[in-house]
């Protein structure tokens, strides 16, 4: 379902300013990181697929075909070991950079092999993974299946950093993603009434929303907001005339790929009756935030409950 998304969807860290003492304790920071991997020795890592790889040592060098996994390795201070990644590869900056040897969907296997990775993160949806090629090849190929729930990602999170030889960096990451979501449902506990969301992730005349079993109902459960279409699951396609029904009070989109998708919703015939037009409670969700099951987990909490509940944190 995940690879279905990319047709819809357009598939950190902040830069600080420290002063020299604090530069040197990052300088120190960076060192130990460095060693944990280099003085890891020979180990095994079961993937999502129960496949057993043996690491001689850490991986100098790794391919990711999927966004999140990308933004992982970046993360967790592996980012400098990548040598090939997606065409929707642009988080962080760094990682626009690096070689583009896959679409999300197929991946250029010749080139992969030219490279030589250590190892090659891939991601299975359920079906076959089409990575014989490569792993006839002699390359390691590490599966992580699509995470559909915050769990799934700080397991895939742990299962990357162990690959890499961070696990340590991979929990500190984890605790800081919990850290910050725990901080937006502290913001969010005083809230009286909770709202109602109507989540679009495709526009008309071909309109898809969100329901359950999915990785944004995961974020809207976690921002505390209900989804106007929870009564459905996975990511359905519905008519202008349901959503006009059920008459939304909150309208957010994630639509990146037409030139005002704001204006594009207030537009629609029949659709200036509905509450949300009427009062201008329709939004831009960022596309990348809101749909991949990576680090940004918890600022897409973020972004959806300071869109939901702005004077909890005013």
């Amino acid at each position: 379902m995940k690879i279905s998304l990319f047709k819809y969807l357009s598939i950190g860290a902040v830069a600080l300013t420290l002063g020299a003492c604090q530069s040197d304790t990052s300088q120190t920071a960076d060192t130990d990181t460095a060693d944990e991997a280099e003085e890891q020795a020979s180990y095994t890592v079961t993937d999502d697929l129960d496949k057993e790889l043996t690491f001689e040592e850490v991986p100098a060098t790794v391919v990711s075909l999927i966004p999140s996994n990308t933004e992982i390795l970046y993360e967790i201070g592996a980012g400098d070991k990548v040598v090939g990644a997606t065409d929707y590869d642009n988080y962080p900056a760094e990682a626009a950079e690096v070689e583009r040897v896959s679409d999300s969907v197929a991946f250029n296997a010749e080139r992969i092999i030219e490279l030589e990775p250590d190892v090659v993160i891939g991601y299975s949806t359920g079906g076959p993974t089409g990575y014989d090629e490569l792993e006839a090849a002699g390359i390691q190929v590490f599966v992580i299946e699509s995470a559909e729930s915050f769990e799934d990602v700080y397991g895939d999170i742990e299962q990357i950093s162990t690959v890499m030889g961070l696990e340590d960096k991979g929990e500190e990451v984890i605790e800081a993603i919990q850290q910050q979501i725990e901080g937006v449902q502290e913001n969010i506990a005083t809230v009286e009434e909770k709202k109602q969301l109507y989540f679009e992730i495709s526009p008309s005349p071909e309109i898809y929303t969100t329901g359950q079993k999915t990785f944004q109902q995961e974020i809207l459960n976690h921002a505390n907001v209900d989804n106007l279409f929870g009564d459905l699951e996975g990511w359905p396609q519905i008519s202008e005339e349901e959503v006009i029904k059920r008459n939304p009070k909150i309208i957010a989109t994630t639509v990146s790929y037409i030139e005002d998708p704001i204006d594009e919703i207030k537009s629609r015939e029949g659709w200036k009756d509905i509450e949300a037009i009427q009062n201008d409670q329709v939004f831009f969700l960022d596309s990348d935030i809101t749909s991949r099951p990576g680090p940004r987990i918890g600022d897409a909490v973020e972004l959806v409950a300071k869109t939901v509940y702005p004077e909890a944190f005013e």
